[in-house]
């Protein structure tokens, strides 16, 4: 299945103290053995201008990618099309005002900005959060929050949105209230399997499966298969003396997967690799290992859906 079409719609590219994630970086990651044709590089705090309006200063990470973008439109660094897509950060609290912002993105992204993060996770227990991330409680439901998350749509923008599962409901209500504008979970909803919830997987999965179909329910959602490498879902691959393969990462995330596609259905569901982040458990070529083994029975029409087709038609990319 090496000849099999991806779209990676979910990395980062960064430059964190130790840790730098940059195109050349990324790209030896993609020279895996899979055909990953085009990737959606993901809003992660790097590049914020420094000068200048503090609601504008997210726009110099557009401006960030979309360099590494016109560097791989080149040619000159392979075939794939990296951050063919951009998803950048506005604060949707600005209300009315971040219309400009979003413009300021849309210019800034040469044609490739689609849309919005605003991160949403929050948990009372410290224990269960595994993000640098901190948000307000009950973020997606602020009037203001919502007043700015009404300028996307117009401009033809959507919402990627990340959270616990147990904000699931939160995301539902929003989603509800705004038919019009496409929403992408991202992680598979963020299924928490540590501090309160450790050792606790069968209930977790239970009350996160019910917020998963709830979401099904709503058209105009869609999710992000991955980001199960992350240290919130749990499971202890990162920690071994050995790294996983991509049996044991297939044998541990199917369930999920397969929950996700049952709800969805695979014209809603998209792959991801979650990278640089989920490096931490797998290699890049593991990861899409495990995914292919996920969804070896799956139909010709479910697979180009699942690992191109959805990514490339929510985010209107050419593959």
């Amino acid at each position: 299945m090496s000849e099999l079409p991806i779209v990676d719609a979910h990395h980062h590219l960064w430059d964190r103290p130790g840790n730098r994630y940059f195109l050349a970086d990324f790209l030896q990651d993609v020279d895996s053995g899979h055909n990953i044709r085009a990737t959606v590089a993901m809003e992660c705090g790097a590049m914020y201008r420094q000068d200048g309006a503090a609601a504008l200063r997210p726009v110099g990470e557009t401006e960030f990618f979309n360099g590494a973008a016109a560097m791989s439109a080149s040619g000159a660094y392979g075939e794939c099309r990296v951050c063919a897509g951009i998803i950048g950060h506005a604060d949707l609290r600005l209300g009315d005002s971040v219309k400009p912002v979003l413009e300021a993105h849309i210019r800034a992204g040469g044609g490739r900005f689609r849309g919005v993060r605003h991160i949403s996770v929050w948990h009372p227990d410290p224990a269960a959060r595994a993000s640098l991330a901190n948000p307000p409680p009950q973020l997606l439901g602020d009037a203001d929050f919502r007043k700015g998350f009404a300028q996307l749509a117009p401009l033809g923008l959507c919402f990627d949105g990340y959270m616990y599962h147990t904000q699931l409901p939160e995301l539902a209500d929003l989603a509800r209230a705004f038919p019009q504008t496409t929403i992408v979970v991202n992680h598979v909803g963020g299924a928490i399997g540590i501090g309160p919830y450790a050792g606790k997987r069968d209930a977790v999965f239970a009350e996160w499966h019910a917020g998963m179909r709830a979401l099904g329910a709503c058209a105009n959602v869609f999710v992000k298969l991955g980001g199960m490498g992350m240290r919130l879902f749990g499971f202890d691959f990162a920690t071994r003396a050995q790294p996983p393969s991509s049996q044991d990462l297939a044998q541990a995330w199917r369930p999920y997967i397969e929950a996700c596609i049952e709800a969805f259905g695979a014209q809603r569901c998209m792959f991801e690799s979650n990278f640089p982040v989920d490096k931490g458990t797998c290699s890049y070529a593991v990861l899409w290992n495990a995914f292919k083994r996920v969804t070896a029975q799956a139909s010709a029409a479910e697979k180009s859906a699942l690992f191109s087709g959805t990514a490339s038609k929510v985010y209107r990319l050419s593959v």
